[in-house]
């Protein structure tokens, strides 16, 4: 009686060595490693949050049909998976775009450093090309605003004009505090006056914004949690009528009406999230 559980725990950690040397030898297969580098660039850009090129969209897709497909043959037999995997396109175009979003949130947090990066340069005696690359260069500024300032460098180098450059980065990243810092060099430079002092300025603007938005989200914090709880908490009743008597969502959707009627729930759940959504996103004009 008291030998089973030793047993099973030294079978559970017997299952893990075995698992991670069965890794170990699976990349050594050729195989494997040319799969790993077919789906590299997708996984980049899962990583990095950039828009992605035709090809890495179609291994995208091609990694959300087959984990899909995987997961729901596992979990609830092969109609599930292959309703998984039919909506493996429609997952990976919500993800990249979540992705996408974060990485133009990372942008907008970081653009009073790229402000400043680039009004020390401009005080050093840098023209606007040559401060963009010494800001990109000078390690001040880190994250996805140092990759976009790199880039942005290097089609410098490839002789592309400052005009484009400055606007493709500002579309890169989705407008907001980027857009207002492109709009000012653009103005500044074509009017003439203190550029970097300008820029400080802006960078000082773009700090107090990011603190009167945060101090908004903290304030409605509390306000978000609730409407959270309160919208979560059909979809939670239903999961524990489920536990404490399989066959209850079954037996609920059998019949027309009841099937019509939580049919209508749902929708009005679903509809009930947006609207929480929408009316507790912080906004400020820039």
């Amino acid at each position: 009686m008291h030998t089973a559980p030793l047993l099973a725990g030294v079978a559970g950690v017997c299952a893990v060595l075995a698992g991670w040397e069965l890794i170990a030898a699976a990349e050594q297969v050729r195989l494997v490693r040319a799969l790993a580098r077919w789906l590299g660039p997708a996984l980049e850009v899962l990583r990095s949050g950039r828009e992605p090129t035709s090809p890495e969209r179609l291994r995208l897709v091609a990694l959300g049909v087959a984990s899909l497909l995987a997961a729901g043959w596992l979990l609830a037999g092969p109609w599930a998976g292959l309703v998984l995997g039919a909506a493996a396109p429609w997952a990976a175009r919500i993800v990249v775009r979540a992705r996408a979003r974060r990485r133009r949130d990372r942008l907008a947090a970081e653009a009073p450093a790229i402000a400043r990066a680039l009004a020390d340069a401009l005080a050093g005696g840098h023209s606007v090309r040559g401060a963009i690359a010494a800001a990109a260069t000078g390690g001040g500024v880190p994250g996805a605003a140092g990759e976009e300032l790199r880039a942005a460098a290097a089609a410098l180098e490839l002789g592309e004009r400052t005009d484009d450059v400055l606007r493709a980065f500002a579309r890169r990243a989705g407008g907001g505090p980027c857009d207002t810092l492109v709009a000012a060099v653009l103005l500044q430079r074509d009017a003439g006056g203190d550029l970097a002092g300008l820029l400080r300025a802006l960078a000082r603007a773009l700090e107090e914004r990011a603190r009167v938005g945060a101090d908004a989200r903290s304030a409605t914090a509390q306000a978000r949690f609730t409407a959270w709880i309160v919208t979560g908490l059909p979809l939670a009743g239903v999961v524990l009528g489920e536990l404490a008597q399989p066959g209850f969502v079954g037996g609920l959707v059998s019949s027309p009406l009841p099937a019509l009627l939580a049919g209508t729930a749902m929708a009005l759940q679903v509809l009930a999230l947006v609207c929480v959504r929408r009316i507790a996103r912080v906004g400020l004009p820039c």
